[in-house]
């Protein structure tokens, strides 16, 4: 497998016939254009580009900076390394340049504009700052204000900084409830950068909705009300309705990438070899190492990402005893592994080696999917898919940023339902639209305890509050006073409760409450898991895994939201059997499907689940131990759902007396396929989603499917597939069919996370209520 490892334009020897090899296409490269500077950028911005070697922009580059600089909104999407920092960079200096009036009496030019700059994690806000320090530009101070800034620096920041680098986190819980020592910062405020908004989507996108509206109703308080907003993201199916959603603000201009250039490419979905004996799909974990260690022996600078940090470090450690076994532990000291769980000064340290070429490849897992400085890489390994397409490219970009380059681009297949459906249907892997980034902001739960910081940052109850939280501001407020944590007031609402609401508010959960996992002995906190979650990961008796580490659960506080675990090295691993039922609420949307006599319903319901058993499987072989049974008080929550009965003419084409089972083991296994393949057409995880198939429900009076949201309030996913229900059948139905096993297994119907083990299921079955659901007139058993 010699070949130059520059690669020339050449292709990769590992693409030569490997019936492995589910597709490979090859991107073509995009040629560069240039134009010119804006013609209003003042010499002091030119001289500062120009020492960075900048005298040109991109179109699109040019394009967002003129938007920006006379004051309208930019939504941003493309690809990664496609240069969309310097969008907002030169707009942003230019401001900081710009005078403050501050109205009589103020010395004009004493005080200039200030700009804030969001990121989702610290390290790409520390990567922005450094950007920003290279351009030379004098007069910006960016400095950053996060959880890890010493105290005493931090006034020193309220009063200095004109460039502010920040989280969502920190903005919420140190910035804006302490909004008066920021008053001159934000009465200056001129830009607001909201960079890779495409990661704030789901539970966590919905909470920053919040932390924007509060933002903004303290920027009208302290009397700016000329904030330019830019979010910058990766291409996304709905950039510029998720950028007027996250911040309530409905008149952005949308700006792509034109004129960037980009490396020609191969794109590679890899299958790793099946077993047709057993049944069993050789690891991807396995695969990806062996491909990783291959491109690091030929010299090509490598990128693995994998999906958690369990097989981050397993990957890592394999392709280390790889290549020390083929006698080469100088290359061997050359890769690292980089994951959250690292100290911020070993994760900077890996990052500078990367970006210096001093390392020749690195095992990740989303912590570096975006868009930090990690220097120019060749070839970049997903291991499995990773819930989205968005999430897919943005991993391939880091593969040959130079258009001088040529990239090579995997991804390893997983035997999970969706990964088997994109190497049998390429094209909808490779030539689909990217998804639809989806934030809630109407979830009661998430609105209330961002009302209540509100409240305590400033009383509630003006023009700005109608607008910013319209018929949802009314019942928080009465929930508020009714618990006795606001009170009406000649000024307004104001908050009464003594700690600051702000403080308790975890920007990546529902808000029901989190269990935080607490390891005897040391106390050491080593996680936490939501309450709706607890009674599926945190039993008594459950086998948690934290950082390749196995604990035993000892104990479940669910009135103080703790569980004690204990470190053990067990043989075993453990799957809860789970008893749910759900109430109805009520209906919000309902529509019959297409030739059927189905009715499709989209409505609220009350979700409740209680852990009867859990069964414990070898951890060498995965075969069935023993069958456990334990009880937990009942969890309940509600949530969004879609529900059907199951089709009349498929109750009768599985009428059998001799197998009762029959139609619930089909109905059980739809359930399954359809949460599968929900990622295909919302943007989530099938861990997101929770089921429940039924012989009999008082909604159907009769058989039938629930599926819900599993986040507490719910955050739109099921109501996507509502909105989406034909192709939602139709790629469940084919992910069955094209299936080459006999009786369900994990790349179709079998689910690890079913809260009844498995059982029963009906692959057959499940097909066949599929199709009924689309009207086919064929119902017979295949």
């Amino acid at each position: 497998m010699g070949r130059d490892p520059r690669l020339s334009g050449g292709a990769f020897p590992l693409l030569e016939g490997d019936e492995r090899i589910a597709r490979h296409v090859v991107e073509p490269a995009r040629r560069k254009h240039l134009v010119d500077l804006p013609e209003a950028t003042s010499d002091a911005v030119r001289d500062a580009l120009g020492r960075a070697g900048i005298d040109q922009l991109y179109p699109f580059q040019h394009v967002a900076a003129q938007l920006l600089s006379r004051g309208r909104h930019v939504a941003l999407a493309g690809g990664t390394g496609a240069g969309k920092s310097l969008c907002y960079q030169l707009p942003l200096l230019e401001a900081l340049l710009t005078p403050l009036d501050l109205g009589a009496g103020d010395v004009r030019g004493t005080r200039k504009q200030t700009a804030l700059y969001l990121a989702p994690t610290k390290s790409l806000a520390q990567d922005q700052a450094r950007r920003l320090r290279e351009l030379g530009a004098r007069w910006a101070r960016p400095m950053l204000y996060d959880g890890d800034t010493p105290p005493e620096q931090r006034a020193i920041i309220r009063k200095q900084a004109n460039l502010l680098l920040t989280n969502p986190d920190m903005l919420s819980a140190g910035i804006l409830p302490n909004h008066a020592e920021w008053a001159t910062f934000l009465r200056g405020l001129a830009v607001v950068v909201i960079d890779e908004s495409h990661v704030y989507r789901g539970i966590f996108g919905s909470h920053v909705a919040q932390v924007i509206r509060r933002l903004r109703r303290l920027l009208a308080i302290h009397g700016n009300e000329h904030v330019v907003f830019c979010l910058s993201s990766a291409t996304i199916g709905n950039p510029l309705e998720h950028a007027e959603r996250l911040t309530g603000i409905d008149d952005f201009e949308l700006v792509g990438d034109q004129g960037a250039p980009r490396a020609a490419r191969d794109l590679v979905l890899w299958n790793p070899e099946l077993d047709e004996e057993t049944g069993d799909r050789d690891s991807a974990l396995g695969e990806a190492a062996r491909m990783y260690a291959t491109l690091i022996e030929q010299g090509v600078p490598t990128i693995v990402f994998a999906n958690s940090r369990k097989g981050c470090e397993l990957i890592h450690k394999i392709v280390i005893d790889q290549l020390g076994a083929r006698g080469r532990e100088d290359l061997a000291a050359r890769v690292a592994p980089y994951r959250a769980g690292y100290t911020p000064e070993e994760r900077r340290a890996t990052e500078r080696d990367l970006a210096a070429g001093t390392l020749l490849g690195v095992v990740a897992t989303s912590a570096l999917e975006l868009g930090i400085d990690i220097g120019s890489l060749e070839a970049s390994i997903v291991v499995t898919f990773p819930g989205t397409i968005t999430s897919l490219r943005q991993r391939w970009g880091r593969a040959a940023r130079s258009a001088s380059q040529r990239g090579l681009c995997v991804l390893i297949a997983g035997e999970d339902a969706l990964d088997q459906y994109f190497m049998r249907h390429p094209e909808e892997l490779l030539e689909r639209d990217v998804e639809h980034a989806i934030v809630s902001t109407r979830n009661p739960r998430i609105v209330l305890p961002h009302v209540a910081a509100a409240a305590a940052e400033a009383p509630l109850g003006g023009a700005v509050d109608a607008a910013l939280w319209g018929d949802l501001l009314e019942p928080a407020i009465e929930q508020l006073v009714a618990t006795g944590q606001a009170a009406r007031t000649p000024s307004g609402v104001a908050f009464t409760g003594r700690a600051h609401p702000a403080g308790g508010i975890s920007l990546r959960s529902s808000g029901q409450g989190d269990v935080q996992i607490i390891e005897r002995g040391s106390g050491q906190l080593l996680g936490s898991v939501e309450i709706g979650r607890a009674a599926s990961t945190v039993y008594p008796g459950a086998v948690y895994l934290h950082r390749g580490k196995s604990y035993l659960v000892e104990e479940l506080d669910t009135r103080n939201l703790t569980a004690i675990v204990g470190a053990k090295v067990l043989p075993y691993y453990t799957l809860p059997k789970i008893d749910t039922n759900i109430e109805v609420l009520g209906s919000i949307s309902s529509k019959q499907l297409p030739g059927t006599e189905v009715l499709l319903h989209h409505g609220r319901v009350v979700v409740t689940d209680q852990l009867v058993a859990y069964q414990r499987m070898n951890a060498q072989t995965h075969t069935k131990l023993d069958l456990v049974e334990t009880h937990l008080p009942p969890l309940a929550f509600e949530t969004e759902a879609i529900w059907f009965a199951a089709p009349a003419a498929a109750i009768g084409a599985l009428h059998d007396a001799t197998r009762p089972d029959l139609l619930l083991g089909a109905l059980h296994a739809a359930e399954h396929g359809m949460i599968a393949m929900l990622p295909l057409i919302a943007t989530c995880d099938r861990w997101d989603i929770g089921g429940l198939s039924i012989d009999w429900h008082e909604a159907f009076q009769g058989p039938g499917i629930f599926i819900y949201d599993g986040h507490p309030g719910g955050i739109g996913l099921t109501e996507t597939g509502f909105a989406r229900i034909e192709k939602w059948l139709e790629v469940s139905r084919v992910a069955n069919e094209d299936c080459t096993c006999d009786d369900g297994c994990p790349s179709c119907v079998q689910s690890p996370k079913c809260g009844n083990l498995n059982e029963p299921l009906e692959k057959a079955g499940a097909a066949l209520v599929l199709r009924a659901m689309q009207g086919a007139r064929d119902l017979e058993l295949r």
